[in-house]
């Protein structure tokens, strides 16, 4: 995977490329993907609920250049994959999680989750250097954005208009990407961050 999907196309960060080395997929996958663990792919692991395939994780990871030491949020850490390659980044990480059957396969594969409202964040552990959401969305709640260290940033997928784009950047104080998205991206969304219709004349 290493080799033939991630440097083949522009993941090139030494310490990004050794965790995705370092870290094997299949305790992350429900058994009857185990044999499918290394292709790019976002994996379903909970009804409505996949891991980020492995190319888009690192590539937002890459941006993001994570630094060990720094508090990292993931929400919606489903299995704990992601969580468990940004622990080997060196950072100190919460996994998020708020389903009792992907918490419980985090836990056999090693990871231990926060349990708690997706949407609300941790505010426990805040202020966060990076918030990851694994999977697109399209707001970041307030409660999240406030939990933010100064100079924190979000990385995660933003669709608008069937769209996905990655963003990993800081936030306006309305909550809003303070910058531009750097690739367009495909990723399955994460349940509860759909941006509340508005009305239109």
């Amino acid at each position: 995977m290493v080799d033939t999907q991630l440097k083949t196309v522009a993941v090139t960060d030494a310490a990004v490329l050794a965790a995705f080395a370092d870290v094997p997929r299949e305790p992350y996958l429900p058994a009857g993907l185990a044999e499918l663990a290394y292709a790019d792919a976002a994996h379903e692991v909970a009804r409505g609920r996949c891991l980020l395939a492995p190319l888009a994780l690192a590539l937002l990871l890459q941006h993001a250049a994570v630094q060990p030491g720094q508090r990292v949020l993931v929400v919606g850490s489903a299995s704990g994959y992601s969580a468990a390659i940004i622990a080997r980044l060196g950072a100190r990480v919460s996994a998020l999680e708020n389903d009792a059957a992907l918490v419980a396969m985090a836990a056999a594969a090693g990871v231990t989750s926060l349990v708690g409202p997706l949407a609300e964040g941790w505010a426990a552990g805040a202020p966060y250097d990076l918030i990851l959401f694994e999977g697109s969305i399209e707001t970041v709640p307030p409660a999240i954005a406030a939990q933010l260290a100064p100079g924190g940033r979000i990385a995660a997928v933003l669709r608008q208009s069937g769209v996905g784009r990655a963003y990993v950047g800081p936030l306006t104080p309305t909550g809003e990407p303070a910058g531009l998205a750097f690739i367009e991206m495909a990723a399955p969304p994460l349940p509860g961050f759909a941006r509340a219709p508005a009305f239109a004349f």
